[in-house]
């Protein structure tokens, strides 16, 4: 993910499916999906949270065609989605030169770089074959803080990834849209504050928006919000019951884990 232009993962408190290897002083290599995915990620700053394995759970189970992930950090949500879905081709867009080379590594690791290739660059200006667009689905991470109204992290990558740069919240909508096909879908997680501000981006341009909370736990406000949207449509939001995360105890649910450890695909 990166600020200007990259989403990277915000960790929401995801327990390690096994301890993470120390491959060097700065990289660590780790298990998602139940073991279905090596991710080979930064030891310290950016680490992968449950928030993109969400984000890929959020895109349509019986999809086809090309996927664009804009700001995919070290791969995890393209990585997830491949893995559960091997009808589509996909490309990561990255603007953080460590974290693109770690997703072209895990790509190849986990024998998905035939599929899913990685390009480094800014969302704003991207490279030609991303600007090109048509992509069927597009999806984002962004950053969910804005500028001045929250402190940035001190690592400078971790600060990209929840800070808003150059690139905020209404250029990730507006690039997502521009570069999905026409009736293609944007898919998004975010926080549910701003809400507002993702509908008015949406205006005008995508419809057929569905919401799907992520709930902390029973009785307890939503941590997560996501979206899908509909490049083109004009037709109604609807708003979903979501996933309750967390137990009492602060377990995961039954239903998080199938998400989280099944690789299964969210109903909505």
């Amino acid at each position: 993910m990166s600020g200007p232009s990259a989403c990277c993962a915000k960790p929401v408190s995801m327990r390690a499916e096994a301890a993470p290897a120390k491959t060097s002083t700065s990289v660590t290599e780790d298990r998602i999906l139940g073991g279905r995915i090596l991710l080979r990620q930064p030891a310290s700053g950016y680490r992968v949270g449950i928030d993109p394995v969400f984000l890929a759970a959020a895109a349509p189970s019986a999809a086809q065609g090309r996927v664009l992930e804009l700001g995919c950090g070290v791969g995890a949500a393209s990585l997830c989605l491949a893995r559960r879905q091997e009808n589509l081709q996909l490309i990561g867009l990255e603007i953080q030169p460590d974290l693109a080379r770690l997703a072209k590594e895990n790509a190849a690791a986990n024998g998905l770089g035939g599929r899913l290739r990685i390009l480094e660059g800014d969302l704003l200006h991207p490279p030609a074959e991303v600007a090109a667009g048509g992509f069927d689905i597009v999806l984002a991470n962004p950053p969910f803080h804005v500028a001045g109204r929250a402190s940035a992290p001190k690592e400078p990558g971790r600060a990209r990834g929840h800070v808003e740069g150059e690139a905020d919240l209404a250029a990730w909508i507006r690039c997502g849209l521009d570069l999905a096909a026409s009736g293609g879908m944007l898919v998004m997680i975010h926080k549910p504050e701003r809400l507002g501000e993702i509908l008015a981006g949406l205006e005008g341009r995508a419809g057929s928006v569905a919401v799907f909370p992520l709930w902390a736990g029973e009785g307890k406000p939503a941590r997560r919000i996501l979206l899908r949207a509909k490049e083109g449509s004009a037709a109604p939001l609807t708003l979903h019951p979501g996933l309750v995360l967390h137990e009492p105890d602060g377990r995961y649910t039954e239903a998080a884990e199938a998400v989280l450890r099944r690789a299964m695909p969210l109903a909505f």
